[in-house]
């Protein structure tokens, strides 16, 4: 079987990511749990097969260089993040299938579609729906604007076909040699909305700044837990005798924080509790004046305009039936305080 065969076989089982490892058969993960695939034990030989199927030139060299490299692969239905490794002498390759189905987000993040400018941060752990948010959003503007949008990405996840849009994707590695030089040129490439994989450096972090506040919409992700820890790891990012102004700067700039958390569905699948923050002029004064300890109170008290805290977020998926009451608490940020919602 070739790996275009195991990927039909882990997509038929619900799968969000497959494990091919020597002297193992095929696992996939399918929910939170581990499967074993009814297929033989791999063979080092079997996976360097499969390897050589998947990389070209440039990746075979990255790969005997660092012993990792991370692609992506595409079949004629789909695109997936591969990741190819050694582990104990031998090759392994790690594989994430994209979610087809709805992630059921919040109404208010849709008309973030509608920006014509500013910063939009998508934050969480990895695994978390991150790239899938953003991917809804493009798409959302692909359909009903008439734009340049640029991506630039770690591996190409969702590919895009222009409907009303112009989309360009460039991939790190094949397209760009960093996110920093991907991002210096596409500001020369005439572009109405841009999107940046990660901002994981400082370079990266102020040219995207800098980008939204020349004029364009601005679209990335972070691995941070919540709105807070997101303003202040931008700041933590920049040498103390800058941190004043980067606040002011993102403070004018930064126009919502989505930070997500795939959840267990009840009956099979994952999904997401999200909080939001969609930036007012008093989310502003707060970030100019570091006193991001006072967002999530402004987030609670400010639901009528689309902000969602974790927990509001997680109570309604038990209310609607998506997720159990005890994994609910288990993932809470206060387990005593939603225990009280949820009963009352």
């Amino acid at each position: 079987m070739d790996i275009d065969g195991i990927l039909s076989i882990a997509i038929e089982q619900g799968a969000s990511d497959i494990h091919l490892v020597t002297g193992e058969p095929p696992v996939v993960r399918v929910d939170t749990g581990l499967v074993r695939l009814n297929h033989p034990i791999l063979e080092a030989k079997e996976l360097g097969d499969f390897i050589a199927t998947m990389l070209n030139g440039n990746q075979q060299a990255t790969l005997h260089e660092h012993q990792d490299v991370d692609l992506s692969w595409a079949t004629a239905t789909s695109r997936y993040r591969v990741n190819v490794h050694l582990q104990r002498g031998v090759p392994a390759i790690a594989m994430r299938i994209p979610p087809l189905e709805s992630l059921n987000l919040p109404p208010s993040i849709g008309p973030l579609a509608e920006l014509p400018r500013g910063l939009v941060l998508v934050t969480g752990d990895t695994g978390s729906g991150k790239s899938t948010t953003l991917a809804s959003l493009l798409q959302q503007i692909n359909m009903t604007k008439s734009r340049h949008i640029i991506t630039l990405e770690d591996p190409v996840e969702y590919t895009f076909d222009s409907e009303c849009c112009l989309v360009e994707q460039r991939e790190l590695g094949r397209d760009m040699p960093s996110f920093a030089s991907g991002l210096k040129h596409a500001l020369r490439q005439d572009p109405d909305i841009i999107l940046v994989g990660e901002m994981r450096d400082l370079e990266t972090t102020s040219l995207a700044i800098s980008a939204a506040e020349t004029g364009h919409l601005v679209l990335s992700t972070l691995h941070t837990v919540n709105a807070s820890q997101t303003v202040e790891r931008i700041v933590d990012m920049y040498p103390a005798n800058q941190q004043s102004q980067v606040r002011s700067m993102l403070a004018n700039t930064l126009k919502a924080v989505i930070s997500q958390t795939l959840l267990p569905k009840i009956g099979g699948g994952m999904v997401p509790a999200v909080e939001i923050l969609l930036c007012d002029p008093a989310i502003r004064n707060i970030i100019r004046e570091s006193r991001t300890f006072e967002i999530p109170n402004v987030i609670e008290t400010n639901s009528r305009k689309g902000m969602v805290t974790r927990d509001a977020s997680i109570a309604s998926l038990v209310f609607n039936g998506f997720v159990e009451r005890d994994i609910a608490i288990a993932n809470s940020s206060d387990p005593q305080r939603l225990q009280m919602t949820l009963a009352a």
